[in-house]
This record gives structure tokens, sequence and C-alpha cells, in this order.
């Protein structure tokens, strides 16, 4: 496995060659992320036949493929910019080619330690490297979390999540039957509770009470309150913005009443495909084997020198 390296004099920098599996929303996301690394390079973009005139079209002299990975030479590092329900299949794919993976998969929980174990078992097999749920959440905000703990062990800390648009979440909605585009936002109700608005586009001769019942069983929905509308149309209520504010009160030592939060307001796509291309990197320096972001050296995701990171940051 090769690392980033600059050779003699540090005039030359070696590019790692990154694939895109994928391109809607963090796909693009992911495009943009790596165009601004210096040390990596777009290898390709790889999507399903039917959309790849439209995106050769969109994104000039990248190359486009679907199936075919051999066509791109060789990879150091897949990004799969894709449905989390689709990663436990398509990982593989290419972790047993020696390719690592970076996924956002966005289900937290008793799915998401089964999925690292099985990804585990490939990604040491094939000698590759797989880090699994490297979005904002699941992901970097995991890492805060964490931090928070550090700082009071005892307490209980609060997600909330929103105002914004839950891409999971969306993705999820209008894959259900009878739906022919939606989108879910996620409304924060303080402490960690959430309510999902959920605007539904349906398909003729689909109606609302059969669609909602759907929608409400859905594992992505089941544990929340949620509010379906039906629209004409979603275009004008699109907002790619969403945001999170991550508040703990704990105990340091014996000393309680400890506060602290962390807050961002984003793009959420944007923030996604950084953070995955930052994983990335981060792939490259670990042994095979499958990681969350909580398991990997926060310097690892960081390009530059060590010695010089060090200095900055400490």
């Amino acid at each position: 496995m090769q690392f980033m390296r600059i050779c003699s004099g540090g005039k030359k920098l070696y590019k790692f060659r990154v694939a895109i599996v994928g391109f809607g929303h963090v796909g693009r996301g992911v495009l943009d992320a790596l165009i601004e690394s210096p040390d990596m390079e777009v290898a390709g973009i790889i999507e399903l036949p039917h959309v790849v005139k439209t995106i050769r079209e969109e994104v000039g002299n990248i190359p486009i493929i679907d199936y075919d990975i051999n066509k791109l030479g060789k990879l150091d590092v897949a990004i799969l910019a894709i449905n989390s329900r689709n990663v436990p299949e398509t990982a593989p794919i290419y972790l047993q080619k020696g390719i690592n993976t970076v996924d956002a998969y966005d289900v937290h929980g008793e799915s998401l330690i089964n999925l690292r174990k099985d990804l585990n078992n490939v990604a040491k097999k094939h000698d590759a490297v797989s880090i699994i749920s490297a979005g904002w959440d699941p992901g970097s905000d995991s890492i805060v979390r964490a931090v928070l703990e550090i700082n009071a062990p005892k307490g209980i800390t609060y997600v909330n999540y929103g105002p914004g648009m839950s891409m999971g979440h969306t993705v999820a909605v209008k894959a259900i039957e009878g739906i022919d585009d939606a989108i879910s936002l996620t409304i924060p109700k303080g402490v960690g509770m959430h309510r999902r608005l959920v605007y539904v586009k349906l398909k003729e001769g689909h109606n609302l009470e059969n669609v909602s019942l759907r929608i409400k069983n859905d594992p992505y929905f089941i544990n929340d309150e949620v509010h379906i509308f039906k629209v004409d149309s979603t275009t004008d209520l699109l907002d790619m913005g969403h945001a999170v504010k991550i508040e703990r009160k704990g105990v340091s030592g014996k000393t309680h009443n400890q506060r602290m939060e962390y807050s961002l307001s984003v793009n959420n796509p944007a923030l996604t495909g950084q953070v995955m291309v930052s994983a990335a990197r981060a792939s490259l320096k670990q042994k095979p084997g499958c990681y969350t972001m909580l398991e990997i050296p926060p310097i690892d995701f960081l390009y530059g020198e060590k010695q010089e990171l060090m200095s900055r940051l400490i």
C-alpha cells in the first residue's frame, strides 16, 4: 500500500487515484473536495449506464464509466457516494480487488456494527481498508461526541439535528412504493428529540394514506414523530442546508454541571463529500481492515506533514 509522500526537494507530490461511485448530490460534493485536495486526483466516476451521457456533459474530461472499473486503471480508493442500503453489497466489490473504500453509511446502531464486522473480514482478506460511516453524522460528529465524553465522562449528550433536509431520510422515502419524488426535513424538538416533515409527490394511482403507512414503518422513520404532506412538486422546497447542535451536561472528576456544546450549519452534500475525501486520505495510512472514524487518529484525516500539523494544532 502506498502512502502520501513528497519527493526530495519537496517539489513532486504523489497523487492518489480516487474513483467516485455514484454521482448524485453527495458525489458532486466529493468531486469538489477531490479537486481541491493536493494529494489526490479523480480517476473517474462510476454510475448507472442511463445517466453516464448526462454526467459526461457536466464533468468534461473526467472519465465516466458504468460497471467495468478496470477501464479506470489502478485505483487507490473508491468513495461510495451511494444509498446507505446499497453499501453492504457494493463495498466488497472494490475491497476484493484490493481497492480501499469509504462510505457514508448513516444507519446508527446494530446494523452499523454488523457492517463493520463483515467488511473487516473482506478487507483483511484482500489487503485493503474500508472506512464506514464517514459522513458528518455518523462520522465527524462521532469524534465530537467522544471528545465531549473525554471532558465529562459522566453525564448525558443530546444531539439535535436540523432544521434541514436529511439526505438519508430523503433517499429512503424516494425508494418507497408509490412515491415519485420526496423531501424529508428534520426538525429538532430539543434534548435529542426530533420530528420529520416529509413532502411527497405521489405516482398516479397511489393515495397518501397507504404511502404514509409505508413511510412511518420504514426503519428510518419508525422511532420519530412523522408528519407527511402531499405536494405537486418538491422543486420549490429543495434546500441542501442542514445543521446539528451537540450538547453535553456532565461531570468532570467530582465537579458537576460541566456544560459544553458543538454546533454547525452547513450545506449537507458538500460537508459529507469533504469528510469522505478526508477519510479516503486516512484509509491510506491504516493497516488492512474496516474502521469507523472514531477508531482513527484525527491527524490521519489531514493533509500535510505530521510535524507541521502537530506544531500548528497542538
